[in-house]
Formats: structure tokens, sequence, C-alpha cells
């Protein structure tokens, strides 16, 4: 095949990538602003929450492997431990409508209490837009961001790709090292990982 042909293919795939996959997040780089709207038809944008630690989740309540990490209380635990510490927590679903894991605004806030999940905002992408954007893959998928507005953690929320509850209790939990390294003035050891669970569905 002719040169030419093969780099105008390869340039298509590239776009076609950007397009399906988002153009994702760099570690230290600025994290995309954003502009979602929680249950109650609130906006939150990134950029209001400047100047403090954020933690984007994306979720999927009937997720497998996100209930591993509600039925076990571990992601409220974690949720309620960073909030009391001035750190903003955004659980945001990108389940486009007819998708697994996208419910009404009754049902989130209905499962969210059952739940007792303690958040900051529940978030919904059902565009996918910023999932996309950050390049978000699975359920749960964790990302941190600086006051300063940079990615500085972005994969798995442990290191046991597991349904099985009782795991959480033996896993490395990579947020919760994350955040209590930068709280206590240090760098992160650990910013990327690779995340495991359920594909988003998009």
């Amino acid at each position: 095949m002719h040169s030419r042909h093969i780099t105008i293919i390869l340039f298509a795939a590239l776009l076609l990538g950007t397009s399906a996959f988002g153009v994702g997040i760099e570690i230290g780089k600025p994290a995309p602003n954003f502009s979602l709207e929680d249950v109650s038809g609130k906006a939150h944008m990134l950029k209001d929450y400047a100047g403090k630690y954020v933690v984007l989740e994306w979720v999927n309540f009937d997720c497998p492997f996100v209930k591993k990490h509600y039925d076990s209380g571990n992601m409220q635990m974690l949720q309620k431990k960073y909030t009391e510490q001035d750190v903003i927590w955004l659980s945001i679903n990108s389940s486009a409508p007819g998708k697994q894991g996208n419910f009404s605004s009754e049902e989130i806030i209905k499962r969210s209490l059952e739940y007792k999940a303690a958040p900051t905002a529940y978030l919904v992408d059902d565009k996918g837009r910023v999932g996309k954007w950050y390049g978000a893959k699975t359920t749960p998928h964790m990302f941190i961001i600086d006051p300063e507005g940079n990615v500085i953690y972005a994969g798995g929320i442990d290191d046991k790709k597991s349904v099985n509850v009782e795991d959480v209790l033996v896993s490395k939990n990579y947020v919760s090292a994350a955040l209590d390294e930068v709280l206590a003035g240090k760098e992160v050891s650990i910013n990327f990982t690779k995340s495991y669970g359920c594909s988003v569905k998009y």
C-alpha cells in the first residue's frame, strides 16, 4: 500500500479513537474542566472547586465491582473520611439512557440513601461527554485532582481485581494512599494504575 494511503488511514484511526474514547488525561497535567448537574439539577463545575483536592469516582450501582465497594461500606467510608478533611468527592455516572446504571433521579436518591453514600455530589453524565474526556473505562475508575487543577492520580481504587467483598480488607487502596500522602504534604508515590471493573456503559 502506498505510504500516503497508510498515513491517511492511521490519521483517520486516530480521529476515530479520539472520538470514541476521548483524549483522556495525563498525570501532572491540568484536568479537563466540566459542568454536570447533580440529581437535583444543580450544576457543578470542576473549576468551582479550585484550591481543593477533588476525587472523581465513576459509578454504576448495578456493577458487581461497584457493589463490592458499597456493600462493604468501603466507598462510603472513603467519601466520609476525606470530605471531612475538605476534599471534594464527585461520583459521576456516564451510563447512557437505556443502559445499565442509568437511573431516574428518584432511584439515584433512593439507592444513595440505602447505601448511606456520602459524596459531595452525584453527577449525571448520560451523554458520556465527561467520561470520554477523561478516558474513563470502568466502574469504578478513580481520579484525583490537586488544588492547582492537575491530575495527580488515575486508575483503579485498589489492587484486588475481584467482586469479593472480603478482598477489601486485604487490598492496597490506591486512592486512600494517595490522599493520605498529599494531605500530609508528600508526593503521591503511585500515581497511575490500571482500573478494573465493569465497562462504562456509554
